[in-house]
């Protein structure tokens, strides 16, 4: 389990100073002193900032700050590229802006040793490759930052894909996300902007969610919850996974021999039917999203294969989304509102599904949905592209700060994505009408007798609980009351960077104050002429001016650094 601290973080970065400078350096390198200086990492941990040169080139200077950190997280490496992917699809902790500069984030990673696979192997199964296999391509397939694809063969002859996790990759992600952390925190202490978007949350977020990439045999797990989902459903197919070579570090499944759906030459050449895979692939998606509520969350053409008699394969399901039926249902009501063109039922589901802070205004956000309408529906609803759509009203709501829980937008990201794929093998595809017998059904499965009778039963269970626990809970508040336990917390927001100014002000008063005390000692030990003295003058007194001019030198240093004198 990767842990990250908070108050360990400061001591832990002591061993690894060097990675700290690493990451400062590139920030730097970027155009991002300022921000930098902000946190006043100074305060916390030397880390001989002066020595990292702060000059950045013209070229960075003319890009965006969105793609200046893209190119920043590059550069930094396997974690931070794997921190922007994964951001790339939360919209509710990073702002709209810098969505589409991080989705373009690639994994561009060397393979480790085959001699690497050997161990690992072995270290996971208890058994050689040559034990577990008939053999094995030296050459990976496929190379990613979490790990890589090889190509086998079991013992009957059966070709299998094998996932092997990149040697020391956790050791490598809890440093860098220990520094994430003290960098996060810093950042949420002293920038307000950065504040709102809470990068501490992100971080945290950032360390669940790796921990379950860094767990092969979830993905596992979600494979073969899906092929039971479709298991008679003969137009997909979901490999088969074998559980007894897969353990945390390394996943075995069925080889898949077919072709991407984005290699519509091909598939033209097989004669395949780009129209029905078109259909079925939304189908497949569909089905996941409205009936099952768990489904693939990056059904981007790589992972989408075309066998024969058109059936679709999905691959790799190491990013799964899951919404309850609730939160179906108010999407369901959000989209049928918006292509209904009614505003005002739009924006009032979009504050039911949205995350905010603060309250929005909801005549200005029923007027932002109704030009938005209007921007799309000035044409027949067969020639509006859904993902499009889907991605104007998230630029709608991150102008009124508010944030979109992530399987809403892995819904919307997904639904795009699959729109695309579609598109380009049947230029005709709907995805807008092809959707709609999905959201019919939704809406009509609420007023099922069963639907109905199960409502009515789990609403009675509801009262019931209250009615029998609201007395006992009025007899604890009132016992509490009696004893003086009761208490009222009352949060404060913004408090911590107010607090650490009036610290920062209290500060450099009582430094003044000591080193006006110095000047005062001195210059009366000098009058008084208190031995030892150096041709008549008290070297206790002039130690004490010298000491007063360093501090007071050091004091005025300080405050021009941070711009305020």
């Amino acid at each position: 389990m990767i842990s990250i601290r908070k108050l360990g973080v400061i001591r832990r970065t002591y061993r690894n100073l060097n990675r700290y400078r690493q990451i400062l350096a590139v920030l730097i390198k970027y155009g991002f002193d300022d921000l930098v200086e902000m946190l006043k990492i100074d305060q916390y941990i030397e880390l001989g900032l002066q020595l990292i040169t702060r000059h950045h080139g013209d070229r960075e200077e003319r890009l965006s700050r969105a793609e200046r950190i893209r190119m920043a997280i590059e550069e930094l490496g396997p974690t931070y590229i794997k921190l922007g992917q994964i951001l790339s699809s939360r919209p509710d902790l990073v702002p709209m802006d810098f969505i589409e500069e991080l989705a373009k984030l690639q994994d561009k990673v060397p393979s480790f040793p085959f001699s690497e696979v050997r161990r690992i192997i072995y270290q996971e199964t208890g058994q050689a490759i040559d034990d577990l296999f008939a053999k094995m391509d030296s050459k990976p397939l496929a190379s990613a930052s979490i790990g890589q694809v090889h190509r086998a063969w079991l013992t009957d002859g059966e070709a299998v894909a094998v996932k092997i996790q990149r040697p020391g990759i956790r050791n490598i992600i809890e440093v860098d996300l220990e520094i994430m952390l003290h960098l996060a925190t810093l950042a949420e202490r002293h920038i307000e902007e950065i504040a709102f978007h809470r990068p501490v949350k992100i971080v945290e977020e950032f360390a669940r969610t790796i921990e379950k990439e860094l767990n092969y045999t979830l993905e596992a797990s979600s494979m073969e919850r899906v092929a039971r989902a479709f298991l008679y459903d003969p137009t997909v197919y979901i490999p088969k996974v074998y559980a007894d070579i897969t353990t945390h570090r390394v996943l075995t499944t069925e080889f898949i021999d077919g072709i991407k759906v984005s290699l519509v030459d091909e598939l033209d050449a097989a004669g395949y039917d780009r129209k029905r895979i078109t259909r079925r692939g939304a189908d497949i998606l569909l089905v996941q999203m409205f009936e099952h509520g768990f489904f693939h969350a990056d059904p981007h053409p790589g992972n989408l294969f075309v066998l024969p008699d058109n059936v679709i394969c999905l691959l790799d399901f190491g990013m799964m989304g899951t919404v309850d039926r609730h939160t179906r249902e108010l999407f369901v009501d959000l989209v049928d509102a918006v292509v209904g063109q009614d505003a005002a039922r739009a924006a009032r589901m979009l504050t039911k599904l949205m995350l905010w802070d603060e309250e929005p205004d909801f005549r200005l956000l029923t007027k932002d949905v109704s030009d938005f309408m209007g921007e799309h529906f000035y044409k027949p609803i067969k020639d509006i592209e859904l993902g499009r759509l889907l991605n104007h009203i998230l630029e709608t709501t991150s102008a009124h700060r508010l944030r979109i829980p992530p399987d809403i937008f892995l819904m919307m990201k997904a639904l795009s994505t699959v729109e695309g794929v579609g598109l380009t093998l049947d230029p005709d595809f709907d995805m807008v009408a092809h959707t709609a017998p999905f959201i019919r059904k939704v809406k009509l499965a609420r007023f099922s007798p069963g639907r109905i009778g199960r409502d009515a039963i789990g609403l009675a269970a509801q009262y019931m609980d209250f009615i029998q626990e609201f007395p006992r809970d009025l007899l604890e508040i009132t016992r509490n009351i009696r004893k003086k336990r009761f208490t009222f917390m009352l949060e404060l927001k913004g408090m911590e960077t107010m607090l650490s100014t009036y610290d920062q002000i209290s500060n450099r008063i009582s430094f003044s104050i000591i080193i006006a005390a110095l000047i005062i000692g001195s210059a009366l030990i000098v009058i008084s002429k208190t031995p030892p003295l150096i041709y008549g003058i008290s070297l206790i007194g002039i130690i004490g001016f010298i000491t007063a001019a360093i501090l007071g030198i050091w004091l005025l240093v300080a405050i021009i650094k941070k711009g305020k004198l």
